[in-house]
């Protein structure tokens, strides 16, 4: 039987890539959609057509921010444009707890690996999305953990965390994955809003490749 994976799988470029990476290796592949009130909702339904898309069986977990504290829970702050060092979409401690239970699901169904598709573009916004805390997590799931005690730690991938969007999907192309299934705005709306950092970001990426966005054609 092959080695079974959870995959973080948010329906954007990074997680469908990260996917599609899992996919290549001969993982028996289980994504994790978290439905955690994002504003962004649109994004759920693309994590799970991607899903479909590989006759999968995704896993739907909604959880909830009841003190909100970023602009992805809170309609009432505005979405930047523009880089900024941390920037109100970061939603305290996400990647912690979208870890952690990753981490429990792993070990209850005796999964060897998580796939998280966190990137160097990341790194100066989110501090959940840097390798350093990546390293940290390893070592608490590896003592926090009956497997990581019995010296069969689940292991956590990071394959794009050096990587840029434009080498992300450069690599996703050449493994099939389907971009014109995934979402970025963090707008929500019906289209791309076409301002909005993850939006700029995908748009110049494709660009970047003399490709254009499947989502705007």
């Amino acid at each position: 039987m092959n080695r079974k994976a959870v995959i973080l799988l948010s329906g954007g470029i990074d997680s469908a890539t990260c996917l599609y990476i899992a996919k290549s290796k001969n993982y028996q592949l289980y994504p994790l959609i978290f439905d955690y009130g994002q504003r962004h909702k649109k994004e759920l339904d693309s994590a799970i057509n991607i899903a479909n898309s590989l006759n999968l069986n995704p896993t739907l977990l909604k959880i909830h921010f009841p003190w909100k504290g970023s602009s992805l829970l809170d309609a009432a702050i505005n979405i930047p444009q523009g880089a900024r060092e941390i920037p109100n979409t970061y939603v305290p401690g996400r990647n912690i707890i979208f870890l952690s239970f990753a981490l429990s699901f792993a070990e209850a169904i005796d999964a060897d690996a998580i796939f998280i598709g966190a990137h160097m573009q990341d790194y100066s916004g989110y501090p959940d999305c840097r390798d350093n805390f990546f390293k940290a997590f390893r070592k608490t799931a590896s003592l926090g953990t009956k497997r990581g005690i019995e010296k069969k730690a689940i292991k956590i991938f990071t394959p794009l965390i050096d990587k840029g969007k434009r080498e992300i999907i450069s690599l996703g192309l050449g493994l099939g994955v389907p971009y014109e299934l995934t979402w970025s705005c963090y707008e929500g709306g019906e289209n791309p809003c076409r301002k909005c950092d993850s939006c700029l970001f995908r748009e110049r990426a494709f660009e970047a490749l003399e490709l254009g966005d499947p989502l705007l054609k």
